[in-house]
């Protein structure tokens, strides 16, 4: 596995809330889209759509686990009703890019941090792990998908 530390900026997102199970988040990201497109968000050139997971599911029950599907926005930019702001903190964060399907997902975090981080030396930090989608499941192949996992550290 490849992991990156990198220093990341504070990022502001537009998101939906989501309870249950991670892979039902979809169900959140197509919410988000029928309040996000109409409103012209989605077609910023530099908007990304974004997962953001608030819990452990190896120690949550799977009903309450929490996240929250959003796409990044811009400062100043305003919310349509439906849509939560929330920022994701600067700071250093472990990312590691996974290619394949979104299925697979589950897998690359529990590489990232029940494999690298115990014998990294580094420890989690503040915030939730989120991931970044960079390209567009409706155009590119399964096996294409591009995702970037974050899981923030703490400083040093």
């Amino acid at each position: 596995m490849n992991v990156v530390i990198e220093d990341r900026p504070a990022i502001r997102v537009a998101t939906v809330r989501h309870t249950g199970a991670y892979p039902m988040i979809s169900e959140a990201f197509a919410r988000l889209g029928a309040i996000a497109g109409p409103a012209g968000l989605l077609q910023r050139p530099a908007t990304a759509m974004v997962a953001i997971y608030h819990d452990d599911p190896e120690t949550t029950p799977e009903a309450e686990l929490r996240s929250e599907a959003g796409i990044t926005i811009p400062t100043g930019v305003p919310l349509p009703a439906g849509l939560d702001e929330k920022w994701l903190p600067a700071g250093r964060y472990a990312r590691t890019t996974h290619v394949g399907p979104y299925t697979e997902l589950p897998a690359a975090w529990s590489r990232l941090l029940g494999r690298w981080l115990p014998v990294s030396g580094e420890q989690l930090g503040a915030g939730a792990p989120y991931e970044l989608y960079r390209n567009d499941p409706g155009s590119a192949p399964p096996e294409a998908l591009r995702t970037e996992l974050y899981a923030p550290l703490l400083d040093r």
